[in-house]
C-alpha cells in the first residue's frame, strides 16, 4: 500500500501492519493499546512489592508540595484518573492503615518514615519500569509523540496544545 499525504482513509485496526500502512491506522486502537499494555507492565511491577499504582499516586501527591494537603484535596486531584469515584479515599485509608501516612487533627496527610520510604522505593521501580517502556526511543522521539498526541486531544477537544 503507498502512503499518502495529508487525510488518509480510515483502516481497520491491524496490529500486523507494516509501516506504510500506519498512517491509516485507528490512533484510538494504538493510544488504548499503549496504555493497556504500559499501565499493566507498571502495575504488574508494583503489585510485586504489594502496592498499587494509585497507592503511589497517594504517596507522591502528599510529598508533593510546601505544605501538607489535606485529605479532601487529595481526593479530589486524583479522582479523575483514578478507577472509580471512591478509590482513591480507600487508598488514603490502607495507607494509613499501612503506616505509611498519617492524619492530623486539620484532615492533613503527612507520609512517615515508613511512608517515605516506600516511595523512595516505588520511585526507583517507576524510573526502572520507565526505561523499559522508553528501550530504543530517544528523547526527542517521545517528545515528538506526545506532542502530537496532544494536539490530537486539543483538535477533539477544541482547544490549543500547550
Amino acid at each position: 500500500m503507498k502512503p499518502q499525504t495529508g487525510t488518509t482513509d480510515q483502516a481497520p485496526a491491524d496490529p500486523a501492519a507494516t509501516d506504510d500502512m500506519l498512517a491509516t491506522q485507528p490512533i484510538g486502537y494504538w493510544s488504548g493499546l499503549t496504555q493497556a499494555a504500559v499501565t499493566r507492565h507498571l502495575r504488574d511491577a508494583m503489585a510485586r512489592i504489594d502496592v498499587t499504582q494509585p497507592q503511589y499516586w497517594v504517596l507522591n501527591r502528599v510529598n508533593g508540595g510546601p505544605e501538607a494537603p489535606g485529605r479532601e484535596e487529595v481526593v479530589s486531584q486524583l479522582t479523575p484518573i483514578a478507577d472509580g469515584p471512591h478509590e482513591i479515599a480507600r487508598v488514603v485509608d490502607q495507607l494509613i492503615h499501612r503506616g505509611w501516612l498519617r492524619i492530623d487533627a486539620g484532615q492533613r496527610l503527612w507520609l512517615t518514615e515508613a511512608g517515605e520510604a516506600a516511595r523512595a522505593r516505588l520511585r526507583e521501580l517507576a524510573t526502572e519500569v520507565r526505561a523499559v517502556v522508553h528501550e530504543g526511543i530517544s528523547d526527542e522521539e517521545y517528545v515528538a509523540a506526545l506532542k502530537v498526541l496532544r494536539r490530537m486531544v486539543a483538535n477533539v477537544e477544541g482547544g490549543t496544545p500547550g
